[in-house]
């Protein structure tokens, strides 16, 4: 991936970072952490100009951004409600829940998604629920664009301060991806075990199982 990514960002320019950041965001596994420093250093060399890396990153970031906030959008309160009703074991959901959630996310939106785009893995995510929960687009392109310009222009910074050593910020970034992934995957596994435990039984017995 390493060599593709480099190849991409010698031969696509500003167009490649942009691309790579919007794939990063839709498919989470491409990581940031390796593209604005990797394009940071180009900029030390020379290549390339940073202020346009940053604003090439922003603006691939912020599309895929927002692709993931019209999904949201899309699936809505109440569809998740329904598919709480049905799925509530595997969404660790229950409809009852989505409303105490849409009122968390109304009163706190601004500040998730600000600091949402800070982190890596939730970054993607954190657009969902601002979609879903109706969070208006502008204040989401508002909070969203602050985090994302924050992110890419530290990370192209470092490229760019570091130089030939800018794989120091990936190095360094992705333990904390990791872990975040981990803790995510841990919660959920917790909270279906939870969920199995707390809701089937009853349901069971009062089928006479």
């Amino acid at each position: 991936m390493f060599d593709q990514i480099l190849k991409l960002l010698e031969q696509a320019g500003y167009l490649g970072i942009a691309a790579l950041m919007f794939l990063e965001n839709v498919f989470p596994p491409i990581p940031s952490e390796l593209i604005m420093p990797m394009a940071g250093f180009e900029a030390a060399r020379g290549d390339k100009s940073l202020p346009l890396v940053i604003a090439a990153g922003y603006v691939g970031s912020m599309l895929g951004a927002l692709f993931w906030y019209y999904v949201g959008k899309w699936i809505g309160a109440d569809r998740l409600k329904g598919w709480a009703a049905r799925h509530g074991r595997w969404l660790t959901l229950k409809p009852k829940e989505v409303d105490r959630v849409d009122a968390w996310f109304d009163r706190h939106c601004a500040k998730a998604v600000f600091f949402g785009r800070l982190l890596p893995a939730i970054r993607t995510l954190i657009s969902v629920p601002a979609g879903v929960f109706g969070m208006s687009l502008p204040r989401f392109l508002f909070f969203s664009s602050l985090g994302t310009l924050l992110w890419t222009g530290v990370l192209a910074g470092l490229g760019y301060i570091l130089e030939g050593q800018y794989e120091k910020v990936s190095a360094y970034l992705n333990p904390v991806s990791n872990v975040i992934v981990g803790a995510i995957v841990i919660l959920y596994i917790y909270r279906v075990v939870r969920w199995r435990s707390g809701e089937v039984h009853p349901e069971a017995g009062s089928q006479g199982l």
